[in-house]
This record gives C-alpha cells, sequence and structure tokens, in this order.
C-alpha cells in the first residue's frame, strides 16, 4: 500500500491489511458476552440456583482447562474471553436438572477436544460448545432430555417433544417468546435471545445474512410442509443457534454468499431433524454437520478482487 504521509509529503509502503478497525478478540468476545446476559439472566430466573450453578460451573471448567491446555502446549495463557463464551454457550443449551459434574466434563470436552485437539482458537473446525452439547447427548441421553416447567420444576416435556408425540397441548406462541415453558437454560425465550441478537448485529459484530437465512429457511419450509413456521422458529434452540453459534468466525463460512448457503443448509436440516427424525430437535447436530461442509463452500464460493470482472472461462 503507497499512502502520503501529511507530515513530510513522503510515502509509504506497508504491507496488508490497509483498512484496520479499533477491535480486538477481547473486546468482540466481551460484547458476545454481555449480549448473552439477556437470555443469562432470564434462564436463571426460570429455573433458579441450580441453574446458576450449572452456568457457574461450565464457565470455570473452560477456563481452567483451556489454562491446562495452553501449559502443556507451552504456550502463554491470555484471557481473551473465548473459553468463558464456550463454557457459557454450553451451559445454555444443557437442561437446568442436570447434575453439576455433567458442565464440568462438557466444558473440558468443548475446550480440550473440539478446541485444542484442531489447534486452538482459530483453528477448530466444528463449535465446540456445540461439540460439547453433542458428547454429552450421546454420553449421557437420559440426563440430557430431563425437562422441567420454570419456577415449580415440575417434569415435563418441551413443546417440541409434546409436538413429536402428538400431545393436544402444546405451548402457545406468547409462552414460547417470553420464555415460560420447559427447555434448555438459554434456549426457552425467544425475547431475549432476539435483544442480544440485534444488538450484536447492529454493532456489526455478527453477519445478519446467517441467522436470517436459518430462520427464512426454516419458516418457508415448515409454511409448505403444513406445519405453524411461528412455533418452530420459537421453540428450541432455533433462535439461540441462529444468532450465537451458527456465527461463529471461526467454523462458518467467511463470504457473504457462503454464510446465506451455510444458513440455508442448516435451515434445511433442523426441518428434516424435527419432523422425519426420532429427535425432536435438531439444531444441534445441523449447525455441526454444517460447520463440516464450510471448507468447501469457502473453496466454491469466493468474492472477485476489486476491479475484477467475471470472464467466460470464470463462468465455466
Amino acid at each position: 500500500m503507497i499512502s502520503d504521509d501529511r507530515d513530510n509529503g513522503m510515502f509509504k509502503v506497508a504491507p496488508s491489511p490497509h483498512l484496520r478497525k479499533d477491535t480486538s478478540v477481547k473486546k468482540i468476545m466481551l460484547l458476545v458476552i454481555l449480549t448473552l446476559m439477556p437470555t443469562t439472566i432470564t434462564g436463571i430466573y426460570f429455573f433458579g440456583y441450580h441453574a446458576l450453578w450449572v452456568i457457574i460451573l461450565s464457565i470455570l471448567s473452560a477456563e481452567i482447562t483451556e489454562f491446562l491446555a495452553l501449559k502443556i502446549q507451552k504456550k502463554d495463557f491470555v484471557l481473551d474471553g473465548s473459553a468463558i463464551i464456550t463454557g457459557l454457550l454450553l451451559a445454555l443449551v444443557l437442561p437446568p436438572t442436570v447434575p453439576l459434574w455433567v458442565p464440568i466434563v462438557g466444558s473440558f470436552f468443548a475446550i480440550a477436544i473440539a478446541k485444542h485437539a484442531f489447534g486452538g482458537l482459530g483453528q477448530n473446525i466444528f463449535n465446540p460448545a456445540l461439540a460439547g452439547r453433542a458428547f454429552l447427548m450421546i454420553c449421557w441421553p437420559v440426563l440430557m432430555t430431563r425437562w422441567v416447567t420454570p419456577f415449580d420444576a415440575v417434569t415435563t416435556a418441551t413443546p417440541l417433544a409434546a409436538l413429536k408425540m402428538h400431545n393436544t397441548f402444546i405451548a402457545s406462541n406468547l409462552d414460547l417468546f417470553l420464555g415460560n415453558i420447559a427447555g434448555c437454560i438459554g434456549e426457552t425465550s425467544a425475547l431475549a435471545i432476539l435483544i442480544g441478537g440485534i444488538v450484536l448485529i447492529a454493532l456489526k459484530v455478527i453477519d445478519w445474512r446467517t441467522p436470517l437465512s436459518i430462520i427464512g429457511t426454516v419458516f418457508i419450509l415448515m409454511l409448505f410442509l403444513g406445519q405453524d413456521p411461528i412455533f418452530h422458529i420459537l421453540a428450541g434452540g432455533l433462535m439461540l443457534g441462529a444468532f450465537f453459534m451458527a456465527t461463529d468466525y471461526v467454523t462458518t463460512p467467511i463470504t457473504g454468499w457462503g454464510r446465506v448457503a451455510f444458513g440455508i443448509g442448516a435451515g434445511l436440516l433442523i426441518v428434516v431433524f424435527r419432523l422425519w427424525s426420532g429427535m425432536p430437535e435438531g439444531v444441534c447436530y445441523s449447525i455441526l454437520i454444517m460447520n463440516g461442509f464450510t471448507p468447501l463452500i469457502d473453496r466454491y464460493i469466493k468474492p472477485l478482487p476489486l476491479g475484477v470482472k467475471k470472464t467466460r472461462v470464470d463462468k465455466e
């Protein structure tokens, strides 16, 4: 890059990147943590102190594992907030009834295996929090599918499970929007998730294309298939996954159209899991599967350099 120096009239030659912003990994992580607070507080409000301990232990386990993993690799430990987010997100996608050792084990797997086994921050293929949840679901499916109602903690089914079992009573869309339903700690209140997600989009921390393409795909397909699209958007982990999981910088495509393709693929898989699989929910596995397709999407969806026009050969 050649630019004029206003002080002495000389030119400067500098390597890329030429456009810089006053931001850092730590600042971005802090913003994500802050925007997760409405969801976190809502989960604690609905499910009580046990949910709070699940969140605390999940974060502590993630941070301790991060410290030990870096020390084993003889790397410097930096409190950049990435492990905190992994532990917090994992806790938010756990049932509020799990024993307190579950978030500890899940966070250990998320950081040690899903993150550092692949090289650490920026090199992991799969979203660590979702990988941790998938690991727990495979190992202890009974513990991971125990649900209770908010406040009184009466055992019940989630709205999606009730729909799967063809129960006559399913929560209203208003309850789904506010969060007064059974479910994971941080997945029940669509309102709380929306508040945080909209702030992240407004601050340009995440790309709006990913959540919009996921939610839009689910809405259109469910409407076409005769389902209630609003119910499916508000129920389960779709909102949390769309705004806070599928927008992960490392495990999702780098281009705008690539993120659209990622979102459409995830939305399609969510519909397939919910309607035709043995599980009532499918957001976790849908995003993890699309994480695996991210390198392929980035390979074939590439932006043209500025000023370059697509030739006939490129088109073919």
